[in-house]
């Protein structure tokens, strides 16, 4: 798909200076630049490059004054970095503006299909499934029985969502990602092995929530796993059953959270972070990458370490950790001291 400077100004607000029908079909850092390609010019550490870049289109802020020749088309706006995003956005959309069910497909009968929707080949769709509108499920997805995916939502290649599920309004759920999952439950019985206990409930994604690839949320074992309202959720984390993640959190890829944890709003969690369950913590924490988390955690709080420590006292006893040859060696040499002087 091409489009002209011209065209690119008007859904950026921007003003043309070179040739407005100068056309591109590509995206490009700018030191990376080829013919045929958009880039941007935000970072002033980088003007050296829109001088010597081979890029067609660049956008630059209204301020920019070349001080030497440009062989490219720039597009003066109020912010490029804010402009180039608001274009990866729009790009977005029109890669991802697919509609109808392609073939071969399975749908139940008993499916409920929205207006404007896409599902893409070798997707199956179980019985009593509500799909909303302008909902796009693309190839190799697999929707269970009488799961609620509601509008807006996209879903990408591979993923799986199990049976009773409930996927808010504008959630994008990446490939590989499994929603309602069993949880991990087992009893154990007087020959030391173990039992599986049936795991009943289901997964809430509220709207506005990103699931990661590859990241695994566990159905309940009773009641509901939720995600709540704009959460996001990096690749590879394990949420597991009955876990609450409160509005807008964050976490990072790679973090582990046992069964029946509950976590506050707009918290951020680092990667690789490993949290026990049956824990509380509260609103606005930060946890710094690969903690462990054993205790309940209130409100405002900054962790780092495993097991964790307020983040303040983490730095401080590091100075002290890594100096503790040197203290050990001290101390020795006091000890051999007094020793002779006994």
């Amino acid at each position: 798909m091409k489009f002209t400077a011209e065209q690119i100004a008007g859904i950026l607000d921007g003003v043309v200076e070179g040739n407005p029908q100068a056309e591109v079909s590509k995206l490009s850092k700018i030191e990376e630049g080829v013919e045929g390609a958009l880039t941007f010019l935000a970072n002033p550490k980088y003007t050296p490059y829109i001088y010597t870049t081979k890029a067609t289109i660049a956008i630059v802020g209204k301020d920019f004054m070349p001080e030497q020749d440009i062989t490219c088309t720039l597009i003066k706006v109020e912010d490029a970095y804010k402009s180039f995003s608001k274009l990866l956005e729009y790009y977005n959309q029109v890669k991802l503006n697919k509609f109808g069910i392609e073939q071969p497909t399975s749908i139940s009968d008993s499916a409920k299909i929205g207006k404007d929707i896409y599902i893409g080949a070798f997707t199956v769709v179980g019985d009593n499934v509500t799909i909303g509108d302008n909902v796009k499920i693309f190839p190799n997805s697999y929707i269970g029985d009488n799961v609620t995916i509601q509008d807006n939502t996209v879903v990408f290649s591979g993923a799986k969502i199990y049976s009773d599920c409930i996927i808010g309004k504008n959630c994008v759920i990446n490939s590989g990602a499994i929603i309602g999952a069993d949880g991990f439950g087992f009893a154990p019985n007087e020959n030391g092995e173990y039992s599986k206990v049936p795991q009943i409930g289901n997964v809430i994604l509220e709207d506005f929530v990103d699931i990661g690839a590859a990241t695994t949320i566990d159905r309940a074992t009773l009641g509901s796993t939720i995600i709540r309202k704009g959460v996001k959720l990096d690749n590879q984390i394990q949420i597991a059953h009955n876990v609450e993640i409160g509005k807008n959190t964050v976490i990072a890829a790679q973090t582990g959270i046992a069964g029946s944890t509950k976590i506050g709003e707009n918290c951020q969690i680092g990667g690789q972070v490993g949290i026990v369950g049956h824990i509380v913590i509260g609103n606005n924490v930060k946890i710094q990458a690969q903690s462990g988390i054993g205790r309940n955690v209130k409100d405002n709080e900054v962790l780092q370490g495993s097991p964790a420590l307020s983040y303040g006292d983490y730095n401080k006893s590091y100075v002290y950790f890594k100096n503790l040859p040197k203290l050990v060696k001290t101390i020795n040499e006091l000890e051999k001291k007094g020793n002779g002087n006994s």
